[in-house]
C-alpha cells in the first residue's frame, strides 16, 4: 500500500495557477525534495500533504493511522532563542514522535555549518518517508532520491539527485537550442525558396502576357496552376512557424534567468575611502552580563565583513547594536554611521511598506527622480510591465521583494549596508540576482550568513568570528584546569 496518493491535484489562486492535474504516489521510505522558484506553490503542496490545505481540485490520500511530523519555516528569533536554536528545537520535537512521514519546510534556514551537517546525517539515517521544501542543493544531493519540480503550471517528477536533474536540464536545453537553430536555417531556406518561386511565377506571367499579345487568340491559363508554387511554399513556411513556436515554448522553461545589471547612484561621502565603522574594546548585551565582549571591528568604505559563528553566538545582536537598537546596552568605544546612512535588509524585507506599490516604494527613496528615471531604474531590476510596477509590495513573492529591496539600495546606497541571512528562502534564480548586485556593490557591507558559497561569490569577504561571553569564560576555565 502507498503512503500517499495524489490524484488530479490542482493548486490555483485567484491571481495565478501554480499547477494542474498532478497525480503520483509516495512509497514508504522515499526521500522527496519539492523544488521551484519563489511563489511556485512548494509550501502549499507540503501543507496539502499535512492536511492543512485542500487542493483546488483532486484528492490527497494518506495511509490510515500514519503519524506525520511537520517542521514549518522558522521566521525569526523568539523567546531569547536564535532562529537556528528554534529550528533545532522544532526538529527534535518532530522526530521524537517517530513519525512515518516527516515534512520539512526549509529546514536548513538559520542553521550554522555544524548543525547543517548534523541534520544531513540525521536525515540520511532516518527510517521513515521524508518530503522537504528546500533551496539547499547540498542537503538535497545528500538526502533525496526523488524531485518534484513545480513550474509552468505543472509538476515534473524526476528520479535521481538534484545534481542529476540540473545536468539533464542542461542537456535538454542544448538539444532544444540545436533544434531551434536548425528551424531558423530551414525558415531562411524556405523564405529563399518562396522568393525564388514568386520570382519564377512573375517571369512566367510576363512571358504569358507577351505570348498572348503576340497571338491572335488568347490562351486561358489556370489560376490554380499559377498559384500552386506560392501555396506550397507558403504552407511550408506555416509548418516551420508552428514548429518554431512549439520549440520556443519548451525552451522558455529551460532558459537561463535574465541578468540584473545594476547602476549604483553614490553620493560624494560614499565614494571616499573613509572609515565607516569603529568599535574598540566593545561589549553588548541586555541588562546584566553582556552577550559579547572584547569587540574590535573597523570597516572602511568598500570593506566586506561577514559575522560568523554558531547559532546563538550573538551575530544578529551585534548587527542590531550597530543599527542603534535602544534595548541593548553598549560598553566601549562605538563610532557608527548616522541612522539614515545605514541600510538593513533581512529575509523578511520589513523595510518595505506593504501598502505601497513598487513604484511608490522607490519614489520614497529618491523623491527627486522623474517618472522616467524611476521606470528605467526599476526595469534594470526586471520590473518592466506596468502591472508589476503598480503592484502593492504585499502581493510580491519573496524573490520580487528581494529585487525591489536591491533596487532601493542601488538608487541610494547607504554608507554601511547590513544584510541578515538574506539568502534564506531564495530560489536559485533570485540567489543569482542577489549575488550579481552585491558583487558590484561599491560601499561597505556587513553580512550575516551561514552560506559560505554565497559569501565567496559576492567578493572578498573578511570573516569576523562572534564568540559569546559564556563560551569565552568556559574556554578560560578549561585552559586553567
Amino acid at each position: 500500500m502507498h503512503l500517499i496518493e495524489l490524484k488530479g491535484v490542482d493548486l490555483t489562486f485567484p491571481h495565478k495557477v501554480c499547477f494542474r492535474q498532478f497525480s503520483t504516489v509516495v512509497q514508504w521510505g522515499q526521500r522527496i525534495a519539492i523544488v521551484g522558484e519563489n511563489g511556485a506553490g512548494k509550501s502549499s503542496l507540503l501543507r496539502m500533504l499535512l492536511g492543512e490545505l485542500q487542493p483546488s481540485e483532486g484528492s490527497v490520500a494518506i495511509a490510515p493511522d500514519s503519524k506525520i511530523g511537520y517542521v514549518a519555516q522558522i521566521q525569526d528569533e523568539e523567546g531569547g532563542l536564535s532562529g537556528g536554536q528554534r529550528v533545532n528545537r522544532a526538529l527534535s520535537r518532530a522526530i521524537a514522535d517517530a513519525p512515518d512521514l516527516l515534512l520539512l519546510d526549509e529546514p536548513t534556514n538559520h542553521l550554522d555549518a555544524g548543525n547543517r551537517r548534523s541534520l544531513s546525517r540525521m536525515l540520511q539515517n532516518y527510517y521513515g518517508t521524508i518530503v522537504m521544501v528546500t533551496h539547499d542543493h547540498e542537503l538535497m544531493n545528500q538526502t533525496c532520491d526523488l524531485l518534484w519540480h513545480i513550474g509552468h503550471e505543472h509538476v515534473d517528477v524526476f528520479e535521481g539527485r538534484y545534481a542529476d536533474y540540473l545536468a539533464e536540464q542542461e542537456l535538454k536545453r542544448g538539444a532544444l537550442e540545436k533544434q531551434m537553430a536548425a528551424i531558423k536555417r530551414a525558415k531562411l531556406d524556405s523564405h529563399d525558396a518562396l522568393m525564388q518561386e514568386q520570382e519564377r511565377a512573375a517571369h512566367a506571367r510576363q512571358r504569358g502576357i507577351k505570348s498572348i499579345q503576340d497571338r491572335k487568340w488568347a490562351t486561358v491559363k489556370s489560376p490554380t496552376k499559377l498559384g500552386r508554387g506560392n501555396t506550397t511554399a507558403g504552407r511550408k513556411q506555416s509548418e516551420i512557424r508552428e514548429e518554431q513556436r512549439e520549440l520556443a515554448e519548451q525552451l522558455a522553461s529551460l532558459r537561463p534567468p535574465e541578468i540584473i545589471t545594476p547602476r549604483f547612484h553614490l553620493d560624494g561621502g560614499a565614494r571616499s575611502r573613509q572609515s565607516v565603522l569603529q568599535i574598540g574594546d566593545g561589549a553588548v548585551g541586555y541588562d546584566g552580563e553582556p552577550l559579547l565582549s572584547g569587540i574590535h571591528l573597523t570597516m572602511m568604505h568598500g570593506d566586506r565583513v561577514a559575522l560568523v559563528g554558531r547559532n546563538g553566538s550573538g551575530k544578529s545582536t551585534l548587527a542590531r547594536a550597530i543599527l542603534g537598537d535602544e534595548r541593548l546596552r553598549l560598553h566601549g568605544d562605538w563610532i557608527t554611521p548616522a541612522k539614515d546612512k545605514m541600510g538593513y535588509v533581512d529575509q523578511h524585507y520589513d523595510n518595505l511598506d506593504p501598502n505601497a506599490t513598487v513604484l511608490e516604494t522607490l519614489a520614497r527613496v529618491v523623491p527627486e527622480w522623474s517618472m522616467a528615471d524611476l521606470r528605467t531604474h526599476l526595469a534594470s531590476f526586471l520590473f518592466r510591465q506596468t502591472a508589476s510596477v503598480e503592484a502593492p509590495t504585499s502581493t510580491l513573492s519573496g524573490g520580487e521583494k528581494a529585487r525591489l529591496s536591491l533596487a532601493c539600495i542601488a538608487a541610494d546606497p547607504p554608507h554601511l549596508l547590513i544584510l541578515d541571512e538574506l539568502t534564506n528562502n531564495l530560489d536559485t534564480t533570485m540567489r543569482g540576482h542577489m549575488i550579481e548586485v552585491l558583487a558590484a556593490y561599491p560601499g561597505a557591507m556587513l553580512l550575516i550568513s551561514h552560506d559560505e558559497a554565497f559569501l565567496d561569490a559576492v567578493g572578498r569577504v573578511e570573516r569576523y568570528e562572534c564568540e559569546p561571553v559564556q563560551d569565552q569564560a568556559l574556554l578560560r576555565t578549561r585552559a586553567g584546569s
